[in-house]
């Protein structure tokens, strides 16, 4: 007897487009569940007994015990609640900053890549001279205007993020711009916008999402460092990179004071390259071809 006819291939599209995130291989489905982990930690840890990050409930710079499963800092507070405070701190920080930077990135990128030599070369121009500033220096200056804060580490995660996003998008929408249909849609008097939006948008969003995840994960490394540095977001609030900071100037004393919430930002960074990795390859089938 004749066997199950095949399913079609958009059946079979569809299907793969919805298991996306967990089709990137072991690698891919490691980074998701470690996301997943730390983002559920980071919401729910207001909601967690685990204690205030702000109470001072026992000794200073005490180890690892029943009563503080992490330890405490130098003020008595336990450090479990703060790590979990710089989680949710340093995870929101990047991935709104950062989402932020994909929607100007991506508009920017798509005009730069349809509106003819001249407005190229400015947007082009423009992410050079962005480029041409230290990161640390532009949160340097905004922190002198605003204040240390949160401010501070946002702009500096902006400027590194954005330049960044419109490269990208730029490079992605090129080739798309040449061909036979958007060639067509100029031809029949569409607008720019109405171009970027039915054709290019469509055909660098698979870019775009693996870019995200690594620009986050990136944004999570200068949020860290900026706080680490005292620029970012100051106490009370805790984040990964302010922990550190605090942590570094008792290595001697309790080592696991920076060590812990420097594993975690390590994880955090990690998860989102796999993730990113994982979402790229399937987006961009021709990478496997290629290293074949």
């Amino acid at each position: 007897a004749p066997g199950p006819a095949a399913p079609p291939a958009a059946a079979c599209a569809r299907r793969r487009r919805v298991r996306l995130p967990f089709s990137g291989g072991p690698l891919g489905r490691f980074g998701l569940l470690l996301l997943i982990a730390l983002l559920t930690v980071g919401l729910l840890g207001p909601a967690l007994p685990i204690g205030s990050p702000t109470d001072s409930a026992g000794p200073r710079l005490a180890g690892p015990s029943g009563e503080f499963l992490l330890g405490t800092d130098e003020l008595g507070r336990s450090l479990l609640p703060r790590i979990v405070e710089g989680i949710r701190e340093t995870i929101l920080i990047a991935t709104v900053v950062v989402l932020v930077a994909t929607v100007i990135g991506v508009i920017a990128g798509c005009f730069a890549a349809l509106a003819g030599r001249r407005a190229d070369e400015l947007i082009v121009r423009a992410t050079d001279v962005v480029f041409s500033f230290p990161v640390f220096l532009i949160a340097i200056l905004v922190s002198v205007v605003a204040g240390p804060g949160r401010a501070a580490a946002m702009a500096a995660v902006f400027a590194v993020t954005l330049p960044t996003m419109v490269r990208v998008v730029r490079a992605a929408a090129l080739p798309v711009v040449e061909r036979d249909f958007v060639v067509a849609a100029e031809v029949a008097g569409a607008s720019r916008w109405r171009i970027m939006r039915v054709h290019l948008f469509r055909n660098v969003r698979g870019v775009v999402i693996g870019q995200v995840a690594y620009a986050i994960s990136l944004g999570m490394l200068i949020e860290g460092g900026m706080s680490f540095l005292g620029l970012g977001v100051q106490a009370p609030a805790a984040s990964l990179g302010s922990l550190v900071g605090s942590g570094r100037l008792y290595l001697t004393i309790e080592p696991t004071y920076a060590l812990l919430p420097g594993v975690v930002l390590g994880l955090a960074v990690l998860a989102f390259n796999l993730v990113g990795d994982a979402l790229r390859r399937e987006t961009d089938p021709t990478l496997d071809r290629e290293q074949a």
